[in-house]
């Protein structure tokens, strides 16, 4: 028995047939409730497997809560780094897609994004393919989308700041574009950002990216260059993300987080948030809600 091992559940209605039938199937002796919207489910004689873990996921994802299996549990303050992807992650829309709304191209690039992240198309020459049709569109669209219709998703600016208060740097990793991450990266105070240079001339785009495509090579090259620029082992990294570009990184790190994530992104992640903002991260660190 390991004594810290618990169970997390976070969820907007945590009700007491929720949180007792899965105290009950988990097998927890302790629960310890902690606010309104999270609770922690201790005294396990050994973490839930198989079939249980299922029938547990199921409960909650009925409830529109998110569980989570913490075998050994560490502060926040034990990482060092935590790196995230930008498009339906840190934001809630993809920007390449909202760009392609402004020419009446949504509909063909969002199929084309959404295979894409499902892991169906090879990342670099999907990207080139969408890219290629925003071809003469005009710099002020961009600007546009970044004004109207860029959102943070909910919660990020409560994670951003237990990550600062818990001293981890900060890096921003995108298949999207600088003009987005750039900004961003001001904005909300960001240690570092990568992400694609989209072709411009005479004000329009030239439907190319220029230079080497963040793909999920490099997004996993830039977590382990974080680290070695931080001195720390990657398990003392954080990697956040939504699709199958995000896999490599974040099977580079100590932990993993998949954040309304493809299926594929899910199954592979230390922990899945599906429910609930990102303000759901720090409290899998043991960080009040």
């Amino acid at each position: 028995m390991n004594p810290r091992a618990h169970i997390i559940i976070q969820g907007r209605w945590l009700t007491p047939e929720l949180i007792d039938g899965a105290a009950a199937l988990a097998g927890a002796a302790g629960i310890e409730r902690r606010g309104t919207q999270l609770v922690h489910l201790t005294g396990l004689t050994a973490m839930p497997g198989g079939g249980c873990r299922s029938r547990l996921q199921g409960i909650c994802d009925k409830a529109r809560a998110d569980i989570a299996f913490v075998a050994c549990p560490r502060p926040l303050e034990h990482y060092r780094l935590a790196v995230m992807d930008m498009d339906s992650t840190l934001i809630t829309i993809e920007c390449i897609d909202e760009i392609a709304d402004l020419q009446s191209l949504k509909p063909e690039v969002s199929a084309i994004t959404a295979a894409a992240m499902r892991g169906e198309l090879d990342y670099p020459e999907s990207l080139r393919r969408r890219v290629a049709l925003l071809r003469g569109l005009k710099v002020e669209a961009l600007e546009q989308v970044y004004a109207e219709r860029l959102r943070l998703s909910p919660g990020a600016e409560i994670m951003l700041a237990d990550f600062s208060r818990a001293g981890l740097r900060t890096l921003l990793v995108s298949g999207g574009f600088t003009f987005f991450t750039d900004r961003l990266q001001q904005r909300l105070g960001l240690d570092d950002a990568r992400a694609n240079t989209l072709g411009i001339e005479d004000g329009k785009l030239t439907g190319a990216v220029i230079g080497e495509i963040v793909d999920a090579g490099v997004k996993r090259r830039e977590l382990l260059a974080a680290c070695a620029r931080l001195g720390v082992d990657p398990a003392a990294a954080i990697a956040i993300g939504d699709g199958a570009n995000d896999l490599a990184m974040m099977d580079a790190a100590g932990v993993s987080i998949a954040y309304h994530a493809k299926p594929v992104v899910r199954a592979r992640a230390t922990h899945a948030i599906s429910h609930n903002g990102l303000d759901a991260v720090p409290p899998l660190f043991g960080c009040a809600p």
